[in-house]
């Protein structure tokens, strides 16, 4: 019975995210890829070529579990995001495409590696410190293991957010949390939250009791985006992303669960 149980519940979740895929169809897709599609196609030809990040990229695809939404595709999606933002504000800074290149590197490997320890309390910060093992063990400056895991300690919500020694690391540990915070957007009901609800094993009651505070926590992320290109367009994937939830919350409230039972 309780083998059926599982398999109902999967069906039921599995069901709901199809629609909420479907539901997301029908808004555009953040502007932000279309107002910096220079630097969109730039984050992504460094990303798959440059020596370090794919070292990085290798070391992560192996070790890190892919679950609860926080696997390798959220790393990869953080990393191109982060490497977009850093092209944008260092290139309005005046930076130079040596300094730029450099500061592509570093989101990279911020962006894969900032939730290798997603499971832990405090992930933010025991992923610095395991962040730290891993780019000393792969020979990285001390300068640069420093901005990226200062990066790696500031990226969660509402958690600490220390400034570093460097302009570049404040402006890399700017551009991590808005990169992983744009996944807060569409993909959160299109993609992490079925994974999280997943691993969790929760009842359809339980989802739906906690749902509305999901909505507020998302309302509160709005509010608290870094950079000043986050600022202008984070909003847009919150607000999509709660457009979407609250598509899929007024559709199971008018009786789709009792009409859809698998």
């Amino acid at each position: 019975m309780h083998r059926l149980h599982e398999s109902v519940m999967k069906k039921i979740f599995q069901q709901l995210q199809k629609e909420a895929v479907r539901i997301a169809r029908q808004y555009p897709p953040p502007c932000f890829y279309r107002d910096f599609e220079g630097e969109v196609a730039g984050s992504y030809q460094f990303f798959v070529s440059d020596v370090e990040t794919r070292r990085i990229h290798a070391y992560v695809r192996r070790t890190i579990e892919n679950d609860y939404g926080h696997g390798i595709d959220h790393a990869m999606k953080v990393a191109l995001d982060c490497g977009v933002l850093v092209l944008v504000e260092g290139g309005r800074s005046g930076y130079g495409n040596e300094r730029l290149t450099h500061l592509l590197r570093l989101a990279n490997c911020a962006g894969l590696l900032h939730d290798i320890c997603r499971k832990e309390k405090k992930h933010a910060r025991a992923g610095a410190v395991e962040a730290e093992k891993v780019l000393s063990d792969k020979g990285f400056p001390d300068r640069d293991i420093a901005d990226i895991c200062q990066a790696i300690a500031n990226h969660e919500a509402f958690g600490d957010n220390h400034g570093t020694e460097s302009s570049e690391g404040n402006l890399l540990s700017d551009c991590l949390y808005d990169a992983d915070k744009f996944r807060w957007g569409p993909e959160n009901f299109t993609q992490t939250l079925w994974s999280m609800v997943a691993c969790m094993d929760v009842s359809v009651d339980t989802f739906l009791k906690h749902y509305p505070k999901g909505m507020a926590f998302l309302q509160q992320i709005r509010e608290t985006f870094r950079t000043p290109t986050g600022r202008v367009y984070g909003p847009q994937f919150i607000d999509t992303g709660i457009a979407i939830g609250n598509d899929l919350y007024e559709m199971i409230r008018s009786g789709y669960l009792c009409k859809n039972q698998p």
